[in-house]
């Protein structure tokens, strides 16, 4: 970590603090625009502003433990301390090489072995309790409340699963979803939505709720307080599991206990956190939660490798113009070995299907596949090998599996199918990470719940689903508005981290002649808005969806997907707003990439390149929509151009058509 600059306040009094009232403590941020005041009464209460703009109204926070003590009320506040920090942090598998780190902090200890503290950062706050205890305890429950002081509308993310008054069945669940744009007085009383929430705030500004630096605790769920207030929820300790679930590869939890989590001794619990934005494309490069997450662990992660993924099982393993049956088996594998070594691209997963099914055991290898034999032809590529694992088939023997597939050559693991995040749940993937690390494994969380900074921990853990990924178009019905959930994206689920998207279609519908063809299967809107994913979508680990024998018939198309990197230098979001487009700049070397999604409404959009780029000419790469691609989606202009950029002639005017979108490599000449 680059340190630039380190100021800590010596510890203060309780007088010695700026105060609003003989209670309340205020804390802002470093450009002073964004106001936290701290209430210390009968309840700890906070309020935030945002330039005189009340974003959350009194908001009470306490824990509640299972011996009956509950701190934050009736808090006896021992003393408290300011500090100020301004720093720079390395991120060696990120969207931006430095990470700026600059907040002013509250840190208030009370009586009965606990704290609680608060961050400001200029664009946004967050809090967490700390435990000190020596001794074992459980937590019972904890009160995070969200009392937004208008019925403001939100974009909801509800459990998918149709429960109409089972709420326990919903800690089951896969965390995909798009979003119910409503009010919050709207909020359907028969549902939990997961994180991130994003709610519509005053003139325009916006409130992103998520948590961070989640290592051994439930995942919070939000639910409504009544009227326009939320409150967060979350799963109880699973007291008794069975196996089952998809393919018995699940853990199915069947009784539960009367705590949320439990502890050896005093923790460090989840950052709560608000993203605050003035314009809305601020929020599709938010660094908050890897800012909050535990910095990374003293182990060697220099091996870690970023890259694309030739991946089978989005296209069914659908090879053409081949001489052997296509399938899981030796001949289908080599080829798609042969197809990533032809075209640079790092890795390719075999999915389900290479372990015998129905046992759970990752040792059990179907006959048709030989995986030694591939992974010593994959390395005589130049290809490296991932393996999909269903999640208790790698938790019941972590350790033999990743020693013995890493002695083989195997250089990952997508686990997936975990659909829960209790404690129990939660701290598997800390567990996994750090195990895969022993052994030099990357991990791919599939299955899962959203980023909470994980990967700034272990950089090995390269990617996370918990995002309704293309996979949903393969079976997805005509009510499916993939399109739109992708320009809304960027602005909720994005914040919290990269996503396992998996883009790529080369089979491309307009909104009129989309459906589902889970053998075939195509996605919704241009072949540009696909080429654009690549650059807007944040994924270390980026697979192409499709087809080899497709992307070989779209050769100008996998050039440019192949070419395009998966972890970049700088990120410079230019413009966007939710649900409707956004545009976003990224670095790598010398090189810029741009790209621009569209919802389904036909418009221009203006690139600025003085927000990233110096005067001076550039070669330009730019894939358009077609002319036509309102009517066949996969219409597209591959142009090739140089640009002067003078003060006269840094903007541009770029045509979207109708789910579009827009891509460009540009280099300095």
């Amino acid at each position: 970590m680059k340190k630039r600059k380190l100021f800590i306040a010596a510890l203060a009094c309780l007088g010695g603090l700026p105060l609003a009232s003989a209670k309340d403590y205020t804390l802002t941020s470093p450009d002073r625009e964004l106001v936290v005041v701290v209430s210390v009464g009968e309840r700890m209460e906070y309020t935030v502003a945002h330039n005189g703009d009340v974003l959350l109204d009194r908001s009470p926070l306490s824990m509640t433990l299972a011996d009956g003590t509950a701190w934050g009320v009736n808090p006896r506040l021992l003393k408290a301390a300011t500090r100020s920090v301004d720093e720079v942090i390395a991120a060696p598998v990120y969207k931006r090489k430095e990470v700026l780190d600059r907040y002013n902090e509250l840190q208030m200890t009370f009586r009965g072995n606990y704290r609680i503290t608060f961050r400001a950062y200029d664009d946004g706050v967050a809090y967490r309790f700390t435990s000190t205890s020596k001794k074992p305890f459980q937590v019972k429950s904890e009160e995070a409340v969200f009392n937004f002081p208008a019925d403001w509308t939100a974009y909801i993310p509800y459990i998918r699963e149709d429960r109409t008054a089972d709420f326990e069945s919903q800690f089951f669940n896969s965390f995909e979803n798009t979003y119910t744009h409503d009010k919050l007085s709207n909020w359907d009383k028969r549902k939990y939505a997961f994180l991130p929430l994003l709610v519509e705030g005053a003139n325009g500004k916006k409130v992103c709720i998520g948590e961070a630096d989640l290592m051994n605790y439930p995942g919070m769920y939000l639910y409504t307080a009544g009227g326009t207030s939320l409150q967060g929820v979350f799963a109880p300790y699973p007291a008794k599991m069975e196996q089952g679930g998809h393919n018995r590869l699940q853990m199915v939890v069947t009784e539960r206990e009367d705590y949320i989590a439990a502890f050896d001794r005093g923790t460090d619990f989840p950052w709560r956190y608000l993203v605050v934005s003035e314009q809305d494309h601020e929020l599709a490069d938010s660094d908050m939660v890897y800012r909050l997450a535990t910095p990374q662990a003293d182990m060697d992660f220099s091996w870690v490798k970023p890259g694309k993924v030739a991946w089978d099982w989005w296209n069914d393993w659908n090879l053409y113009g081949v001489d052997f049956r296509a399938g899981i088996n030796n001949d289908t594998y080599k080829y798609y070995i042969d197809f990533a070594a032809r075209q640079g691209i790092e890795y390719v997963i075999l999915d389900e299907g290479w372990a015998v099914n129905l046992q759970a055991d990752l040792m059990q290898v179907i006959p048709e596949i030989d995986l030694p034999m591939l992974a010593d032809y994959a390395g005589s590529k130049g290809v490296g090998l991932i393996l999909w694992a269903g999640y208790y088939a790698f938790d019941r023997d972590m350790e033999r599996v990743c020693r013995h597939y890493a002695d083989m050559g195997i250089k990952g693991f997508k686990v997936d199918f975990m659909d829960r995040d209790d404690q129990m749940m939660v701290d598997f993937h800390r567990r996994a990470a750090e195990m895969a690390a022993k052994y030099k494994l990357l991990i791919d969380f599939h299955g899962t719940y959203k980023p909470t900074g994980l990967h700034r921990t272990y950089p090995n853990v390269i990617n996370y689903e918990g995002v309704h990924g293309l996979e949903q178009l393969k079976w997805g019905g005509t009510h499916v508005d993939q399109v739109t959930y992708d320009v809304t994206i960027p602005f909720v689920r994005m914040v919290a981290g990269p996503m396992d998207y998996t883009q790529g279609a080369m089979r491309n519908a307009t909104r009129g002649n989309y459906r589902p063809v889970n053998s075939e299967a195509m996605s919704q809107g241009t072949r540009c808005h696909q080429l654009a994913e690549y650059v807007v979508f944040e994924s270390p680990l980026n697979m192409l969806c499709d087809s080899p024998s497709n992307y070989e018939q779209e050769e100008e198309c996998t050039d440019f997907i192949t070419g395009i990197p998966t972890v970049w230098d700088e990120t410079v979001a230019l413009d966007g707003r939710v649900g409707e487009y956004v545009i976003i700049a990224r670095r790598s070397g010398d090189t810029w990439y741009v790209g621009a999604l569209n919802n389904w409404d036909a418009r221009e959009v203006t690139i600025d390149l003085s927000a990233f780029l110096a005067e001076g000419s550039y070669d330009i790469e730019a894939f358009q929509d077609g002319i036509n691609a309102d009517r066949a989606a996969r219409d597209y202009r591959k142009e090739n151009f140089t640009l002067t950029c003078d003060p006269m002639s840094m903007k541009f005017g770029v045509k979207l058509a109708p789910g579009g979108g827009w891509a460009a490599k540009i280099t300095k000449k």
